[in-house]
């Protein structure tokens, strides 16, 4: 299907959507791979892998064109390899998406919504965070924690926060789409941020975005 979304968030910062329902060589056809990316998708043995990782590809060639490239840091942080954006990835079953932005530091996190993520709830949940006990709505109320929190832990770009300890989810009233507040706190961090989620099909989708005033150790282009 391709780019099923490509979303101007306003003048610095676009988001897109990849829905994955090409095979291999359709999805090849599409790219156009340097040397380092030939190599490291020979490393993948699983389909489903190289399907994701071209799918990427696919999608920051939709939305800056095909000379857009990704390279990462000792952390398997994704950058852009000209540093002229703040990226984030994430892609889960069969959608990908990705978050750019110009002076904004970003963070997204999309989830297929499988059943069993009550069972591990007590992993990310905390004392602070109130999930409805509606059996209808439990489900997606928890993976919008789980996005949330994982985007919140992108854009902060520290080692060591945990999900449950350090990220708090603020009460919120669930629907469809909405924003919600997230706090992290740390030794280092102490930050609240605004968050937007919503559902496509049975998948639950999270992002936020923030400016900071960029000093030379968090420009841009430092990070390549």
């Amino acid at each position: 299907m391709g780019c099923i979304t490509k979303h101007y968030l306003n003048e610095y910062s676009v988001l897109g959507v990849w829905k994955i329902e090409e095979d291999l060589t359709t999805l090849s056809e599409l790219v156009i791979l340097d040397n380092e990316e030939k190599k490291k998708i020979k490393t993948f043995s699983s389909t489903s892998r190289k399907l994701e990782f071209l799918s990427v590809r696919a999608l920051l060639a939709e939305l800056l064109g095909s000379e857009a490239k990704i390279v990462y840091n000792k952390n398997n942080k994704p950058f852009l390899k000209d540093g002229s954006r703040f990226i984030s990835i994430s892609h889960s079953h069969k959608l990908t998406s990705i978050l750019l932005s110009t002076n904004e530091k970003v963070g997204i996190d999309l989830e297929f919504m499988s059943s069993n993520i009550a069972a591990i709830a007590f992993k990310f949940i905390n004392r602070k965070e109130k999930i409805s006990k509606d059996s209808d709505n439990r489900r997606y109320h928890l993976y919008i924690h789980w996005c949330a929190k994982e985007a919140l832990y992108k854009i902060c770009d520290k080692e060591g926060i945990s999900l449950r300890k350090n990220i708090t989810i603020e009460p919120f009233e669930l629907k469809e789409s909405g924003e919600i507040k997230g706090e992290v706190h740390t030794d280092k961090i102490n930050e609240r941020f605004d968050l937007h989620y919503f559902k496509y099909d049975n998948y639950a989708i999270v992002w936020t975005k923030k400016n900071y005033e960029l000093n030379n150790s968090e420009s841009v282009s430092k990070k390549r």
